[in-house]
Parts: structure tokens; sequence; C-alpha cells
């Protein structure tokens, strides 16, 4: 996801900035007040006008971002107008005006003001009751002002109280001068800009934020004002529309789409949720809702989701609900785990169990895709039968096939005399458990493939096919996207599989459940082992001690990782040799203590790819290191990982230390790959 500024960092990282505008006069005021706002804002002082002012305004925007401009009387007026930047006008007091007017009297009775804009009623009758005859007058233009001045002058005015540009030409003319807007005028203009400069920098990154998260969405949302004019669209819905973000925002969204549009919702207010709406070529699921902010309805969003969608909901609609889980050994109640993304995949596991369709279950090795699989069995009407389990991965292709559709009597030499059962007829009225199906041969695809479509199957050497009624769970740890594009694995099979997807979090996306899965595995691992009761306390509290001062450890084997330490610890201590200081299990325990850099496994990759140079053993796939020179994938991995130990530590004059510190990896992790490949004496300390 890309990052952006939070709100409160755009506060602290840059200081609205702010343009005042202002000759002379009002230039000198703005001079004096602006180092006053150092800590809150950057206010710079432009002493130009009109166009000149435009000019450098955008000059300086060119070189930095501008947030508010600061002006008087009609240059403020002339900038609101042929700006775009928000304008703060300095504004006249009641106490600046009289305070203004005193001074003017003691200089003189003939007094007149001039404002820009309209002549103030209050001023009139204040002057009437108190009998000053105070002469008013206003202008709305530069040429304006040099009429008033000549009138003030034929009217024998002394002083004229006014803006900067009216007392200029007014002293000119002979008469004196004093200006209108105060130090305090000024303050109130500065600090009404920093508000609207700090309020527009909110604005704008609540609007990142919201642009942002409406980005990383699958559905189509589009957001329109109450003028139905489109403020934010993302990237689906720009495909969808076939425009771009530049063409639609500020369009009427029911003049780009008239099926998508939002009028009615903007007018009546009424929310429509899952309408069916045939646009173009397309079925979609359209929901509209009116948006309402402090009371008041402000706009509308529509969000549209594509064709699958409307097939999941088609599901939902058919699934029931289903008793209570009875007499399968593993539940999704018995699953440890209460953090965000746990408790998310035990409710869309305990949807999809009450759900007939294929599940495709994605998650890392170790995860726990096996344990998932059975307690959405033993969740499903189909609880009370079998539930048969195979791993993809582990027989060869003409084993695989006789194994899964069984074979008929003299199918081939070796072939039992009655023939065999497969195990879609071991698992018929229940459930088939395909692990690893990411592995299948492409071959074998088809013929699944045809059975899920079909509900009927072949036995090898059979002419007559066999009918069947099982649900298929299949679970992989592959990227099947990418063994797609391949040619691994069948696009076609892939879509009746993908069904419903339930995606298993790894352990680094769960650490808030590291604490109580360690109880409940090392407590098992305990018992097993018969270790003191007396050890058990110490032992886990010194575990989990060391758990989390390896908070950056990425866990690559998962679940089965950190059971597999539990074991380790459980054997020491069940043969009296675990000590439970920090020591003891430092040495124990390798992987917390002595963690080397590790990146992350990425999605749809498990552990034992060379991105992951801890993994090993249990964590490859199939759970065996393929032998070099096989021809396989991993084998050929293995081949290069190895070549480029032996390379660094030819390179280090086999010091295995030196060697460790060039490949970023931990000394027991050399061991291990060395040991593995067969050449645990290529080293020295």
């Amino acid at each position: 996801m890309s990052e952006h500024p939070s709100t409160a960092s755009l506060a602290v990282e840059a200081p609205p900035r702010i343009l005042a505008i202002g000759f002379l006069r009002l230039k000198q005021l703005l001079q004096e007040v602006a180092p006053e706002y150092a800590q809150r804002a950057r206010v710079e002082v432009v002493d130009r006008g009109f166009e000149d002012a435009l000019v450098e305004i955008e000059a300086r925007r060119a070189q930095e971002r501008v947030d508010v401009l600061v002006a008087a009387g009609l240059h403020g007026a002339f900038l609101r107008r042929h700006s775009d930047l928000p304008v703060v006008l300095v504004k006249v007091g009641g106490f600046d005006l009289m305070h203004a007017l005193a001074r003017a009297r003691d200089i003189s009775p003939r007094i007149a003001l001039v404002s820009f804009g309209a002549i103030s009623s209050e001023v009139e009758q204040f002057s009437r009751g108190f009998g000053l005859h105070i002469v008013q007058r206003s202008y709305h233009s530069e040429a304006e002002v040099a009429h008033c001045v000549q009138e003030l002058r034929e009217a024998g005015i002394d002083v004229v109280v006014a803006p900067g540009m009216v007392l200029d030409q007014a002293e000119q003319a002979g008469m004196r001068g004093i200006l209108l807007y105060s130090h305090d005028a000024v303050r109130a203009a500065i600090d009404d800009a920093v508000e609207i400069a700090r309020a527009a920098r909110l604005a704008s990154a609540k609007r990142e934020r919201l642009n942002t998260i409406l980005e990383q969405l699958r559905d189509g949302v589009v957001a329109v004002d109450e003028a139905e004019r489109i403020e934010a669209v993302n990237p689906p819905m720009q495909r969808l529309l076939g425009r771009t973000r530049a063409q639609l925002l500020g369009r009427v969204l029911g003049d780009v789409a008239p099926e998508f549009t939002l009028a009615r919702t903007l007018r009546d207010g009424v929310e429509q949720a899952e309408d069916i709406v045939r646009f173009g070529a397309q079925t979609l699921v359209i929901s509209r809702s009116p948006i309402v902010e402090r009371g008041v309805r402000t706009g509308a969003v529509l969000t549209c989701q594509d064709p699958a969608a409307i097939q999941r909901v088609d599901r939902s609609l058919r699934a029931r609900a289903r008793p209570a889980p009875t007499g399968t050994r593993w539940r999704l109640s018995d699953l440890v785990g209460q953090s965000g993304a746990m408790r998310r995949a035990l409710a869309q596991a305990e949807r999809f169990a009450r759900s007939e369709a294929t599940v495709l279950l994605v998650g890392e090795s170790g995860t726990g895709k096996e344990l998932f699989a059975q307690g959405m069995h033993a969740a499903s009407r189909r609880r009370a039968q079998p539930f048969v389990a195979l791993n993809c991965a582990a027989f060869p292709e003409s084993l695989l096939e006789s194994e899964l559709f069984g074979y008929e009597e003299g199918a081939f030499t070796g072939a039992r005399k009655a023939g065999k059962a497969g195990l879609f007829e071991a698992a018929h009225t229940g459930t088939l458990f395909l692990d690893e199906i990411g592995d299948m041969p492409v071959s074998l695809q088809t013929r699944l493939l045809r059975v899920l479509q079909e509900r009927e199957f072949l036995r090898v050497g059979a002419t007559e096919p066999t009918p069947v009624d099982v649900r298929v769970i299949a679970a992989t740890h592959r990227d099947l996207a990418a063994r797609i594009d391949a040619g691994l694995f069948r696009r076609d099979l892939y879509y009746r599989l993908n069904i419903l997807r339930l995606e298993l979090p790894s352990l680094r996306e769960r650490r808030d459940d590291l604490p109580a899965l360690s109880a409940h595995l090392l407590e098992r691992a305990l018992e097993r082992a018969r270790a003191p009761a007396s050890a058990r306390a110490p032992l886990l509290r010194e575990l989990l001690r060391l758990i989390a001062g390896a908070a950056d450890y990425a866990w690559p084997g998962n679940v089965r990782e950190l059971e597999n330490l539990c074991e380790r610890v459980a054997g020491a201590a069940g043969h009296g040799a675990a000590d439970t200081d920090a020591f003891g299990l430092a040495e124990l325990l390798p992987e917390l203590t002595q963690p080397a850099p590790l990146a992350q496994a990425p999605s749809g990759a498990g552990p034992g790819h060379l991105g992951d140079p801890r993994a090993g053993g249990a964590g490859t796939t199939g759970g065996a290191r393929p032998a070099s020179g096989t021809g396989t994938l991993a084998g050929r991995r293995a081949e290069s990982e190895l070549e480029l130990i032996e390379r660094t530590l030819a390179e280090c004059g086999g010091n295995q230390a030196q060697a460790c510190e060039r490949l970023g990896i931990a000394r027991s992790t050399l061991w291990r790959k060395l040991r593995a490949a067969g050449a645990p004496g290529r080293v020295r300390g």
C-alpha cells in the first residue's frame, strides 16, 4: 500500500504557509505582526498588487505549497476573483473604527471615512447621534478612488480615515490620512488564515487517506456531491467506466453512466442495497447510499460488485444453518487464537462450512490447513460421514491416480484381483481433503475437473463412470496464479476450486496468539514427554520471554515451527537436559536467540524457498529436501544455494564466521545447510 502522511504529521512537518499582500502602511503592519506567528505558520509579505501580485503568488506556489492569502479591501476582492486559493480579508472592527475616528477628531472636525464596498449605516447613525458630521464615501475600483479623493478635497475635508490606497492619494491632495486598519485587525485576519489552512490540511489528509483506501478496494466505488458531481472514484470504477480519474472528476455521474445515477438517492435520501443492474454486457450488483454529515445530506456513494460477487450472494442465500459439530477429531472451536486475523479466518470457516461449495484453503506451510478442513467438515451437514485426506505431493503421478480414483481388476501389473476403491469412493457422502493441490500433475488435474463438474469418475481400467456425492476441500501454499501462467496448473480447475476461498493467516500476522499457542503446544508436548510437573511453569515462562525478545522473527514454519520448538523443549525436559535459565533455552532454541536476516515469506510461497535461509526440513514442500541433480526445481535451487555457500566459504578461506556475516545467516543455519548437503566438514570456526 502506498503511504501518505498522517493528519498529525502534516501539521508538524510543514507549518501553514500564508502570503499577506499589502503596500506601504498595511505592509508595515503585516511585517510587524508576522514574526508573532513564527511558531504557528510561515507568514510572508508580498508588496505587489493586482496582476503583479498574482504573478508573484503563482511563482511562490511553484516553489512550495501556499495555503492561504491575506489581503485587504480592493486587493482582497481582486484576489478572490482571480485566485483559486482561499483569501482572508483584513476587516475593520468597531473598536478600530472608533479609535481611528477619535484620532481624526483630534486633528480636525472635518472628517471623511472612505471604505471599500458599501457605506456603513452604523457609522451614519453614530455620526448623527454625536454630531460629528462624518462624511462617508465608498469605492469599488481603483478608478473610483481618484474620483472619491477629488470630491473630498472639494468638500473641504481635512482628515481622511481609509485604507492605504486611498490614503496615498489623499495625502498627495493635501489632506491628512489615518489608516483604517490596526495591528489587532491584521492579527485577527492571520488567525483566521491559520485556522483555514489547518482545516484545509486536515481535509486534504482525509481525502488522501480516503483515496488510498478506495484504491485498495476490489469493488468499484464512486462518490458524488449534492449536485451529483463526481468527487472520488477508485481504479475498478474507472476501468468499468472506461475513463481516467481526471476525465471523471467534476462530471455529473448520471451523464457519464445513466445506469449508475444517484439523483434519486440525493433527492430522497433512501439507501438501495444489492440492486441488480445491467451495464453493457455485464450484470452487476449496485448499492447506493446517501452521505450524511452532521445531519445534512452532502452527497451519495455508489458501490459496484463484479459478477463473482453475484455468485457469492447467490451461494449465501442457498446456504442453511447446520447443527453444532460432533464426532470429528478437530473442530473449529479447538483451534487456538483470539487475534483479529484468526477470528476472521474462523468466522469465514464457519460460514463456509454451511455451504456445499468447494473450498480452497490458501496459506503458508504450517498454518493449519488440514485442521481447518477437519473443522469445516465437523461443522457441515456431512459431519457424520467420512473425512478423507490426501497429500497430492506425496505420491508419484501413477500412484496418485489410483489412490484418487481406484482401479479395476487387471488394470495394470500388480493390481489387486478385485480391484480397489479410490479415495473419492471412500469419501462418498462426506468430505475429501486434497492437500498440496498446487503440486498435482496437470494430467490428473483434467480428471479432477471432470469429477467436480459431472459428479462422477472413472476407475483406472473402467469403462462405466461411478457417481459420487462428495464435497472437496483443497489446500495449497503455492501461488496458483503464477503456476497457471507457468503452465503448471489448469485455469479452469482453479476456477472450480476457488469458489469459497479462505486465506489462513501466517504466524507473523497473528503474533498476538503466540502466548496462548505456546502454552497450549508446550503443555501437550510436556505431557507426551512426561516431563516433571514442577518444570512446566518455569519452562513456559522462559519460552514466552524468548519469544517476546524475538519480536522480529518471521516464523517461516508458522505454527508447525512453534510446535517443533515446544517439542524440542519438552524432549529435553523429559530427559532432564533442559535448563530453565536464559542460557539453557537460548542454546536449545537458536532460532529465537540468534536470528538471521530474513525476508518475510511472500504470499503463496511456503518455507523452504531461497528467500528463506532458515527454512528447511519439515518446512519444505512435501516435507523432504530433493537431492541435488534430481532435475526438480527445488533440487536446482538447493544446488545453486550450496554453490553460493561454497564459493563464499572459499573466498573467506573457510572461515565460518566471516562467511555467515557475508551471507547474512546464522552459523546454525550454515551448519544445517551444509549438513543437509552432506558437507559439514567444509567449514572451520
